[in-house]
């Protein structure tokens, strides 16, 4: 089966090498907004859901393309992407001592069929010193990950101190749960 990755991610691409997949890397170039007023638990699965839209006519029937989309949720609330240093320290500080979830929703076209899932994990941070969250922006800029953190850097193996449910699905990917479904479409 020829994978083709909707996704530029490099976290998303290592893990899927990791996986032991060969794939091809595609992405779109949809617009990624969605409604203010949409459920916090809906996002992810609606922008993986338009990423494949968007790539799904330039597939075979006998490709498998996979569409992802991350999401940082605390107190029902997305936290994107940081813009700036300012607002990664901003974001850094509301996770700090307290609960969220990540949610990565991922969309399959295969066959001319959509198939579409997503997984939660619920992280506890520990209570971040100031000094702590700039030295992890400066070290690591962060500017590309969705709650201004990748659980994989410094600040996951210093500040996580609870992780329930899938550890790369925090990374990008549900690796588990995306094999099971790729078994599932090879039976």
């Amino acid at each position: 089966m020829e994978i083709i990755l909707g996704s530029a991610s490099p976290r998303r691409k290592e893990l899927l090498k990791q996986m032991g997949f060969e794939f091809q890397v595609s992405v779109s170039q949809v617009d990624e907004k969605y409604e203010s007023s949409m459920p916090a638990s809906d996002v992810a699965p609606y922008l993986a859901q338009l990423k494949a839209n968007a790539l799904k006519e330039s597939i075979t029937a006998d490709q498998l393309l996979i569409c992802c989309d991350t999401v940082v949720i605390e107190n029902n609330q997305i936290l994107g992407k940081p813009i700036n240093e300012n607002e990664a320290i901003q974001t850094l500080q509301r996770l700090s001592g307290k609960n969220h979830q990540v949610m990565s929703a991922v969309c399959m076209v295969y066959n001319n069929q959509m198939i579409s899932f997503k997984e939660t994990t619920e992280i506890e941070f520990k209570v971040f010193s100031l000094e702590e969250i700039e030295h992890y922006i400066k070290t690591y800029e962060p500017y590309d990950k969705a709650g201004s953190y990748g659980i994989q850097e410094w600040i996951g193996h210093i500040g996580a101190l609870r992780i329930e449910g899938s550890y790369t699905n925090v990374m990008g990917l549900p690796t588990h749960r995306l094999y099971q479904e790729i078994k599932k479409l090879k039976a």
